[in-house]
C-alpha cells in the first residue's frame, strides 16, 4: 500500500458508494464510510493492517 495520503476505494466495489476507504499515510492505515467521508476514520498500523488483509485474503468464504 503506497503511504501517500490518498484515500481509495476497492476497483471490486461497483462504484455505487456502498463500500469503505482506505488510505495509507506514513505511521497509520486509515478506514472510512465512503457515504460519510467526514465521519470518523478507523487507524490501524501498518502491521495490524497487513496482518488483517493478509487473513481474509485466505480466508474461505462461509457456505
Amino acid at each position: 500500500m503506497e503511504r501517500d495520503g490518498v484515500w481509495r476505494t476497492s476497483t471490486r466495489s461497483g462504484g455505487e458508494g456502498n463500500c469503505v476507504e482506505v488510505a495509507g499515510f506514513a505511521d497509520s492505515v486509515g478506514v472510512r464510510d465512503s457515504k460519510d467521508r467526514q465521519g470518523p476514520v478507523l487507524t490501524f498500523t501498518p502491521s495490524a493492517w497487513t496482518a488483517f488483509v493478509t487473513r481474509t485474503a485466505v480466508s474461505q468464504p462461509v457456505q
